[in-house]
């Protein structure tokens, strides 16, 4: 095993060929470039549904960016802590913690909860077609996810050796 060089925060062995260790200043610099690619996809949201509007599109893009960051820290954190812990810390795992954990965000957000609130009254095929759209939607937005945690993966490590 590989130990960490003083101020680094650890170092990740992928498939026994490449090392890759990261540092407290390059996980903070991770944490920003996620932000920006999730309010940039925000952004992209805003101008598709009210049109390209300067104003619409730097509010979506602000919020869009804090959003994806307080998500990375408090979902997404967690995770990569105990993934890290289990020096799974390649790209691969990047990827799926994102699309796992955004996938998980948006179904348990449009779905009540999966199921566990208070929700609308509706018929057996009303429900069904509201979760078929929900794990569609999150589907989709697992992939945005799972490029952030690409994006962050590759700002925050770098290779030894």
């Amino acid at each position: 095993m590989l130990h960490a060089a003083p101020g680094r925060i650890g170092v990740a062995l992928e498939g026994g060929l490449r090392a890759y260790e990261a540092s407290l200043d390059r996980a903070g610099l991770a944490l920003g470039a996620g932000g920006l690619v999730g309010g940039a996809f925000a952004a992209v949201l805003v101008g598709v549904g009210s049109g390209i509007a300067v104003v619409g599109l730097i509010v979506g893009f602000v919020i869009g960016v804090l959003i994806t960051m307080m998500a990375a820290i408090a979902i997404g954190g967690p995770v990569w802590i105990l993934c890290h812990a289990l020096e799974l810390r390649g790209p691969g795992t990047a990827v799926a913690v994102g699309a796992l954990a955004g996938f998980a965000l948006f179904l348990g957000g449009q779905t009540y909860g999966f199921g566990l609130f208070d929700m609308p009254v509706t018929d057996p095929q009303t429900l069904l077609f509201r979760w078929m759209s929900a794990v569609a939607t999150s589907l989709v937005l697992a992939l945005v996810s799972a490029l952030i945690g690409w994006t962050m993966w590759r700002v925050a490590y770098r290779r030894v050796g």
